[in-house]
């Protein structure tokens, strides 16, 4: 999915410096840096006195990099991970890719204020922002507490979701249609996830099982099984990247 011209109306943004990227992916400086040095990030563009500034391509790998982490992925799988992204790949598409990727992962929660919610959104929030965000399954709503207004609470986000969802916050897009698309991404994902597994169980682990391997064999099959997975989610993601870009070029009928 190249960035096109939609895209770059969409994601013109004033430059971040380190702590603002740090603060928008919800990251330490330290953190940051850390990936710097390990090559992960392109380097940043530099402004005036040299100071290093950083763009929302940054702010979407950062993101993706949190993702593949959370899945398990070592720091050299997922160098190996990015290494095979296009040189031209989007911050819309980096976000779409770690929606992608977090749905291969159980559900999980996490918990952040209003506040934080809007530092990583980079500007403030109105409860139709907030509508949005939870139709799209990014947040949900806090209830109530003692009186208090809901928007005082914490509140519970999609880790995978989040950052897209922030993305796509201004597109002019009906609630129902970002609500059906994520029901499409997820149903197909987990069938696919579902037969993906009961191949490898039935071709592979089973007969490696029957043919009584040692401890030693077991612990290598499990080593090589978890190698497996980056491959698979890559491919998945490209698979789904040129699909989504065949169907958006064929004729509308």
């Amino acid at each position: 999915m190249a960035a096109g011209r939609g895209e770059a109306r969409l994601t013109v943004e004033a430059w971040l410096t380190v702590d603002e990227l740090a603060a928008r992916a919800g990251i330490t400086v330290r953190t940051l840096r850390f990936y710097a040095a390990k090559g992960l990030l392109p380097p940043p563009e530099l402004g005036p006195r040299r100071v290093g500034r950083y763009g929302p391509e940054h702010l979407g790998r950062l993101e993706l990099i949190e993702e593949l982490q959370r899945q398990g992925l070592t720091l050299a799988a997922i160098e190996r991970y990015l290494a095979e992204l296009p040189d031209d790949v989007g911050s819309l598409d980096l976000a779409v890719h770690r929606a992608l990727v977090a749905s291969w992962q159980p559900e999980t929660a996490e918990r952040i204020s209003r506040d934080q919610l809007e530092r990583r959104a980079g500007r403030p929030l109105d409860d139709a922002d907030l509508d949005r965000l939870a139709a799209m399954g990014a947040i949900r709503r806090p209830e109530p507490a003692h009186g208090d207004e809901p928007e005082a609470g914490s509140f519970p986000v999609d880790p995978g979701l989040l950052p897209l969802g922030l993305r796509i916050l201004d597109v002019p897009i009906p609630l129902e249609t970002l609500v059906a698309a994520r029901a499409v991404v997820r149903l197909h994902s987990r069938a696919t996830a579902h037969d993906l597994h009961r191949l490898f169980r039935d071709t592979v682990w089973r007969p490696f099982l029957a043919s009584d391997p040692d401890e030693a064999g077991l612990e290598r099959m499990k080593e090589l099984s978890s190698h497996i997975e980056p491959l698979v989610i890559q491919a998945l993601v490209t698979a789904f990247q040129r699909s989504l870009a065949e169907e958006l070029a064929a004729p509308a009928e």
